[in-house]
């Protein structure tokens, strides 16, 4: 399916067998026979002989940056060390920079092509769910830094997206977990139909079975192709609807240390529980839909109660941590509320002291 955006529409391939094939895939884009591979080393352990080996039976060589696994890749530090490796090898702007991994390799190598030469191009391979369903489409990139979480970044677009369904064989539950929420997340922002399907399908899909995993990808790749379409650049408040659950979650990210203790898409399902609860709270939507959402993540099983987190913190501390958002606007936070579920909207009358009395009470119950 494409992302078509005015100019530069790229096309997101969803199926079985992409990376042991990945050389025709992208073979067209390449100018050189040498091709630069950015990957983890938990990825490469999986992948880098099926993928050296498909562009080796084409005629091409790969060279191999691998980084450690984790969020903490996205430095500048290690950006520094992608653009040194990049220019040593001597990358040009109509090269093309393949992104092996998940989220974050595919976000520090995206920003790297963004500002390498003012803009080369790169291959996002993806090889979790989060990644295939989120961060692979729509071309945000970034890098972590003191002050927070993707506050230094650029929109670059992908030329090509190569969603292998075959690479969540290898991904850990929690990690599989993780990426489900943001497949959840579709249903809930604009999608009932979509939800009622993952309440009956959900643990087919986690499960990996392989019709119903392709059927979520496809939808949750089609609704935030649709999304990106309408709004590359988050200015009309479209693509805003996309951070549901972020808000919330990524303070609770932040009161965490961005540890393994607390993973995004876990923040991200939790805010969303957050998310609905507050809207409840403020009459927008129904309680009845507020607990349909806390039921379907813990189903899932991912948290859907913050007190559970042991968080040694009160609302005020969570809501500070809010204060560095990146979507913060002359001094004010919008906040993506529903009305229902399949109905958020960009909410930009909510006082930050409402939300941390409203943590407080999250903190202490259930």
């Amino acid at each position: 399916m494409g992302v078509e955006l005015a100019g530069r529409s790229y096309e997101v391939r969803i199926g079985a067998g992409l990376l042991e094939n990945a050389a025709q895939h992208c073979a067209p884009m390449l100018r050189k026979k040498s091709v630069p591979v950015v990957t983890d080393d938990s990825v490469a352990s999986h992948w880098r002989e099926p993928l050296a080996a498909s562009f080796a039976a084409a005629g091409f060589d790969t060279a191999w940056h691998v980084l450690p696994a984790g969020e903490q890749a996205k430095s500048w530090q290690h950006l520094a060390g992608l653009c040194d490796w990049l220019l040593a090898r001597e990358v040009e702007r109509g090269d093309q920079v393949l992104a092996l991994g998940g989220g974050v390799i595919g976000d520090l190598t995206g920003f790297a092509a963004s500002v390498l030469k003012r803009g080369c191009g790169f291959i996002q391979l993806p090889t979790t769910l989060l990644a295939q369903v989120d961060s692979s489409v729509g071309g945000k990139t970034a890098i972590n830094t003191s002050a927070g979480k993707n506050l230094v970044g650029a929109f670059h677009q992908p030329s090509l997206v190569l969603a292998d369904l075959d690479a969540l064989a290898t991904l850990p539950d929690r990690e599989m977990r993780a990426g489900y929420a943001e497949v959840i997340k579709y249903g809930i922002l604009g999608d009932a139909a979509f939800f009622d399907w993952l309440d009956a399908n959900g643990s087919d899909v986690l499960a990996r079975d392989r019709a119903a995993l392709g059927h979520a990808v496809a939808t949750s790749v089609a609704a935030k192709a649709k999304i990106v379409a309408e709004d590359e650049r988050e200015t009309t408040g479209t693509r805003a609807l996309l951070n549901l659950g972020h808000t919330f979650g990524h303070a609770l990210e932040a009161e965490t240390g961005f540890s393994d203790k607390l993973l995004h898409g876990e923040s991200v399902a939790l805010g969303m529980v957050l998310a609905a609860r507050y809207s409840a709270r403020r009459s927008l939507m129904s309680e009845t839909d507020a607990d349909r959402v806390t039921r379907a993540i813990d189903a899932a099983g991912l948290p859907a109660e913050i007190a559970a987190l042991g968080l040694d913190c009160d609302g005020a501390r969570l809501a500070g941590h809010m204060r560095h958002d990146k979507k913060m606007d002359a001094g004010s936070l919008p906040f993506i509320l529903l009305r229902g579920i399949g109905e958020a909207f960009v909410a930009r009358d909510v006082e930050l002291a409402n939300v941390a009395a409203f943590l407080d009470e999250q903190l202490q119950a259930h």
